[in-house]
C-alpha cells in the first residue's frame, strides 16, 4: 500500500505555528499584501489578532503590551510604507527600553532591487531602532528566527527586534513532517535568563546609603519592568528613605505612601547627598544628573541592566543587574546591621514637610469648581472617580501637554504598572494603542485614557478598534480647542498674506468628539461641568464598555509644555 500523501504547509503557516509553540499569545497589526495569512493562520494556531488601522498605533500597543507583560509585543505590518509607519513602535521601544518585534512582509527576492511592490531595504530602514534584525531568505528558517527575535528583545536592556518575511518565502512549501522537525529543533528556551554583567559591590552601596544624610531612593519605568516593587518597597520602609518614582514607575510603591517625596520633588533631588537609581536613567526626565538642579556633591549609586548606561553616566558606583535581583541584594545585605532614619530625621521631617505644603496647596486649587473648566476642576473629579474603583486599580493612559503634565500631579498610582504615558521621547500619538494593549494584557482591569484633544487625534481612529472588539476603555478628552488650547497668538503674530487661517495651535472649536465613537456603535458623552462629568464617568466605568467622554475645557486654561517642569 504506497504512503498517504503528504501535506504541505507554506511560510505564513510555517511562521503562525511557530508565533504560537513560542508562547506569544497576542499580535497587534495591519494586514495586506503579503502578509494576511500570517495573521490568520496565526488565529487558527490560537494567536488573537488585533486588528488596526494605522501600524504606528498597533507598534505602540507592541510595546506597552511588552513592558505590561515582560513578554515581547508582537507587530505585522506589510511591506514598504507599512514597515516605515512600524518604526514609530520599534523607536518607541528603542527609547523606553521595553521588548517588542516588527515582522513586516517584503518583495519577492528575485525582485529586489528592480522596483518591485511597495520595495524597501527594510533591514537598512530598521536598523537605527533595533537590538537585532534577521530575513528570512527561506522557510526552513523561519521558526529559528522567530525565536531568537523574540529571545534577543527580552535579553539584557529589552527593545526592539525585527524580522523580515519576503513574499516568495510566505509562498514556499515544505512536507507537515519537516516543518515539524524545524519547528521541534528551534524550540529553545524563548526567553534568555537575565543574568548580572559584574560582580555587584552590594556592600559599597549599602554603606554608602548608610552614612548617607539625605538620602534618596529614585526609580522609573526600568524598575516596574524587573517587577521590583516588592524589594522596593522593603527597602524603603526598612531603611525609612524618601522615595521618588518617574511619571512610569508611579506605583510601584504607592503614592499615598508617607515616604513618597513626589510633591517635594525639587527639594529632594536638590538637597540629597546620595541618590539610589533603580531603572530610570540620568537623561532630561531627571535634568541628566548634573547642578543645578541636583547638588554638585551628590554621590550616585545607579542600578541598571545596561554596562553602556553605567559607562555613559559615570556615577559613583554602578551596580550592573537586573533590579529586582539588586535590590534583593541590597536588602540582604542591611539585613544583618538594619539602620532607618525615622520619621523624626530632619532630612524625612523636611521632605515630609515640604511635600503636606505643596500638597495642600494643590488641594485648594483642586478644591474648587471652575467652570468653564480649567484642567485641575475635571482632574480631580477624574483622580476620585479612578480611586473610586478600587483594586484592581484602572490602567490611567495619559498624553498631551497640560492633559499630562497636570494629570502627573494629580492622579494617583497606587498599584505597579498603572500608568502609561509619553513616556521618555514624549511621542504624542500612544494613547489609543496604549489603551488597547493594556485591555488584552490586564483583562481584569479597566483602562481609563486621560487625552489631550491633540494627543488623541494622532490616533483617533482606533476608537472603532476599541468597539470591534468591546475592550473596557474609557477615553477622556479634554478638549480645549487646539494644541496648549486654540490660538495663542499676539496681535503682531497675526499678519502677512495668510492671516485669517487658523492658528497653527488651533482645532475647530466644540469639536464633538463624542460622537466619533458613536459613528461605530460606542458610547459617547459630552461634559462641561462637574456633575455632568461626576454622572457619565460613573456611568461609563461601571459598564466597562467602549466610551469617548468629550469634556469641555476653557481654550485660555492651558499653556505651552515641553520639557517636564517642577515646580514644587
Amino acid at each position: 500500500m504506497a504512503d498517504a500523501p503528504q501535506t504541505l504547509i507554506d511560510g505564513s503557516t510555517m511562521a503562525a505555528l511557530s508565533l504560537a509553540r513560542a508562547g506569544v499569545q497576542h499580535m497587534f497589526g495591519v494586514v495586506g499584501i503579503p502578509v494576511t495569512a500570517v495573521a490568520t493562520r496565526a488565529v487558527a494556531a490560537g494567536v488573537r489578532f488585533l486588528a488596526f488601522h494605522n501600524e504606528q498605533s498597533a507598534g505602540y500597543a507592541a510595546t506597552a503590551y511588552g513592558y505590561l507583560t515582560g513578554r515581547p509585543g508582537v507587530f505585522l505590518t506589510v511591506s514598504g510604507p507599512g514597515c516605515v509607519h512600524g518604526l514609530a513602535g520599534l523607536s518607541n521601544a528603542a527609547i523606553n527600553a521595553w521588548p517588542a518585534v516588527m515582522i513586516s512582509g517584503s518583495c519577492d527576492q528575485a525582485d529586489a532591487g528592480k522596483g518591485d511592490f511597495q520595495e524597501l531595504d527594510q533591514i537598512e530602514a530598521v536598523k537605527p531602532f533595533v537590538k537585532f534584525s534577521a530575513k528570512a531568505t527561506h522557510i526552513s528558517q523561519i521558526p529559528r528566527l522567530v525565536y531568537q527575535v523574540l529571545s534577543q528583545a527580552v535579553a539584557g536592556r529589552p527593545g526592539g527586534c525585527y524580522l523580515d518575511l519576503p513574499s516568495d518565502v510566505l509562498h514556499q512549501t515544505i512536507s507537515d513532517s519537516e516543518a515539524d522537525k524545524i519547528l521541534s529543533e528551534a524550540e529553545n528556551p524563548r526567553i534568555e535568563e537575565i543574568t548580572d554583567k559584574e560582580v555587584l559591590d552590594i556592600e559599597k552601596a549599602v554603606s554608602l546609603l548608610r552614612s548617607a544624610e539625605r538620602p534618596l531612593i529614585v526609580f522609573g519605568k526600568g524598575a516596574a519592568f524587573a517587577r521590583a516593587e516588592e524589594p522596593l518597597k522593603k527597602l524603603i520602609e526598612t531603611t525609612g528613605i524618601p522615595f521618588l518614582p518617574t511619571p512610569m514607575g508611579k506605583g510601584l510603591v504607592p503614592d499615598t505612601h508617607e515616604l513618597a517625596a513626589t510633591a517635594a520633588r525639587s527639594l529632594a533631588i536638590g538637597q540629597c547627598d546620595v541618590a539610589l537609581i533603580v531603572g530610570a536613567r540620568l537623561n532630561w526626565l531627571l535634568h541628566f544628573g548634573q547642578p543645578p538642579r541636583w547638588s554638585k556633591d551628590v554621590k550616585f549609586i545607579l542600578v541598571d541592566i545596561s554596562t553602556e548606561e553605567i559607562e555613559l553616566r559615570k556615577p559613583h558606583l554602578g551596580l550592573v543587574g537586573d533590579a529586582k535581583r539588586v535590590v534583593e541584594l541590597i536588602n540582604k545585605e542591611i539585613k544583618d546591621q538594619p539602620f532607618c532614619l525615622g520619621r523624626s530625621h530632619p532630612w524625612v521631617e523636611a521632605i515630609s514637610k515640604k511635600a503636606k505644603d505643596n500638597v495642600a496647596k494643590m488641594e485648594v486649587q483642586l478644591s474648587k469648581d471652575v467652570v468653564p473648566f480649567n484642567f485641575f476642576t475635571p482632574m480631580r473629579i477624574i483622580r476620585d472617580a479612578i480611586l473610586s474603583v478600587g483594586s484592581p486599580a484602572p490602567i490611567l493612559v495619559s498624553e498631551g501637554a497640560n492633559t499630562m503634565d497636570v494629570g502627573r500631579a494629580v492622579l494617583v498610582q497606587n498599584e505597579p504598572r498603572t500608568r502609561l504615558d509619553a513616556g521618555t521621547w514624549g511621542t504624542m500619538g500612544v494613547g489609543l494603542g496604549y489603551c488597547i494593549a493594556a485591555a488584552v494584557a490586564s483583562p481584569e482591569r479597566l483602562v481609563v485614557a486621560v487625552e489631550g484633544d491633540s494627543g488623541f487625534g494622532f490616533s483617533a481612529m482606533e476608537v472603532e478598534t476599541l468597539v470591534r472588539y468591546q475592550l473596557p476603555v474609557v477615553v477622556i478628552v479634554f478638549n480645549n480647542g487646539g494644541v496648549y488650547g486654540g490660538d495663542r497668538r499676539s496681535a503682531n503674530e497675526i499678519t502677512g498674506p495668510h492671516k485669517d487661517d487658523p492658528a497653527p495651535t488651533s482645532f475647530v472649536p466644540g469639536s464633538a468628539y463624542h460622537t466619533l465613537i458613536e459613528a461605530f456603535g460606542g458610547k459617547g458623552y459630552l461634559a462641561g461641568t462637574p456633575e455632568e462629568l461626576k454622572s457619565v464617568l460613573s456611568e461609563s466605568f461601571s459598564a466597562r464598555k467602549p466610551a469617548v467622554i468629550n469634556v469641555i475645557i476653557d481654550p485660555y486654561a492651558g499653556a505651552e509644555s515641553g520639557r517636564m517642569q517642577h515646580k514644587n
